[in-house]
């Protein structure tokens, strides 16, 4: 996709379609993820490699639609929307694509081992961060439909129970992180230290996929409050 000078002229003069393809080009560089620790749990370093390659040129991608957003997004703007908040809304979900990028290069450069009794668990621990993940798209693509009732009606309520979904998705994905932190802890002293102190690093990481996408719907929800 060419960004530059043409991106208004792709989507229009709103800043919401743009917003939004940013938010899935950033979830499609989140699900690349699964099939990384597929392949990082088989010590097949040399399908991680490639497919953390793909995981980077969707980041970059990411950044580089943010910049050109962030300098052509108009000072004023003719809708119920504050300049600020939609910037906001993009440094979010940015950040989605970056921790992933974090989680899989920390993983690539170290070629970390998961010990085989987490195998599952960090399995579903992923992919409980990304479903998150999808959630927030989700809201963030109902934007056109609550501009249109100027953030009033059944719309407002329907974007409501979407969060709500959410905030029940991050609860989850907490109890995915405690109960693998809890086991981990049982197979410390089995591992070499450093190696246990980065595992806490990557469950961290990706715990806070969730809580970026929480955090997308915490900023939906101020807008639909003003």
């Amino acid at each position: 996709m060419a960004f530059g000078k043409t991106i208004f002229n792709l989507f229009g003069k709103s800043p919401i379609s743009p917003l939004q393809t940013h938010m899935s080009l950033v979830i499609a560089c989140e699900e690349k993820l699964p099939d990384f620790l597929e392949a990082s749990i088989a010590n097949d370093w040399e399908k991680a490699e490639e497919i953390f390659s793909a995981i980077s040129k969707k980041e970059d991608q990411a950044d580089e639609m943010k910049r050109q957003l962030r300098l052509q997004l108009p000072k004023s703007l003719f809708m119920p929307l504050d300049r600020g908040d939609l910037l906001d809304l993009l440094s979010l979900q940015d950040r989605i694509a970056n921790r992933t990028k974090d989680i899989a290069g920390l993983m690539l450069g170290r070629k970390m081992s998961i010990p085989e009794p987490l195998h599952e668990q960090m399995l579903g621990f992923v992919a409980s961060s990304i479903e998150a993940g999808r959630q927030a798209l989700k809201a963030i693509n109902e934007l056109d439909e609550l501009l249109e009732v100027g953030f009033s009606g059944k719309e407002v309520d329907f974007v409501e129970k979407m969060i709500g979904e959410l905030d029940h998705l991050e609860n989850k994905t907490d109890q995915f992180e405690q109960d693998i932190r809890h086991q981990l802890f049982k197979l410390e002293q089995d591992l070499p230290p450093i190696d246990a102190i980065f595992l806490y690093q990557i469950i961290d990481m990706i715990g806070e996929l969730a809580d970026l996408a929480e955090g997308v719907g915490g900023r939906l929800q101020l807008l639909l409050a003003r």
